[in-house]
């Protein structure tokens, strides 16, 4: 890929991201994530509908669809299929390419009334805004103190925190080639790097995704959310 300045390589990213956006909005419109389906049938149909959209035929990384006690494993794991109950909750992890930039979002669908899935839906979104707000009021927080402060956010809320890292680099695909040493990718325990000064082997700047996963151990229930965090749209 031809070197670009450090202001296009975040609008093609932002642009990525508002494309994703715009995939999971039509995602909701058209129903998709709906009693009945099987996790594997909403996995094509968002394939299906990625290409329709934006012609998009690349996932970075593999499309996640969990429902119900599936929701409280990792990405890593692959728990079996499972078909979508009447008051599940759902979340949808997706890494389309659009042209050669890498988007990575991830949202949570609660179908029914249950006041506890809602709540847990609404602390998502809570303790992700606040993980920005440490990050962005923070020029010196490094990947180990960003994951240990969200890690007690969501306890703050009575949540478990579901993943090992929450979050990690993205960038022109494939980002992997940008730090080889998969150590420094992540948000996580271990990682002393400063995430404000980052930069990958050519000097660019590095970009990182903030992920939230929160489970329930005792109800078998959890929910996910993840975007840009050190790139946001002027409001």
């Amino acid at each position: 890929m031809t070197s670009l300045d450090e202001d296009t390589r975040a609008e093609e990213l932002l642009r990525a991201e508002d494309r994703a956006a715009e995939l999971f909005a039509e995602i909701a419109r058209r129903g998709l994530v709906a009693p009945g389906a099987w996790e594997s049938e909403v996995s094509r149909a968002v394939r299906d509908l990625g290409a329709e959209m934006f012609g998009t035929s690349r996932y970075w990384h593999k499309r996640v669809v969990r429902s119900g006690e599936n929701t409280l494993q990792p990405y890593a794991e692959n728990p079996p299929d499972r078909r979508i109950g009447e008051d599940d909750i759902v979340f949808v992890d997706l890494g389309p390419v659009f042209a050669e930039w890498e988007a990575d979002v991830g949202r949570t669908f609660v179908l029914g009334d249950d006041p506890h899935k809602h709540r847990l839906a609404a602390d998502l979104d809570a303790v992700w805004e606040a993980g920005r707000a440490f990050y962005e009021s923070a020029p010196d927080v490094t990947a180990a103190q960003l994951y240990e402060h969200v890690y007690g956010l969501a306890a703050e809320r009575g949540w478990t925190f579901g993943g090992a890292h929450c979050g990690h680099l993205v960038g022109e695909f494939p980002h992997d080639h940008i730090d080889p040493d998969r150590r420094h990718s992540y948000l996580t325990t271990g990682n002393d790097v400063a995430l404000h000064r980052a930069t990958d082997g050519a000097g660019r700047r590095c970009h990182w995704i903030l992920e939230v996963h929160l489970v329930d151990p005792e109800r078998r229930i959890g929910g996910f959310t993840e975007q840009l965090l050190s790139l946001r749209r002027p409001t």
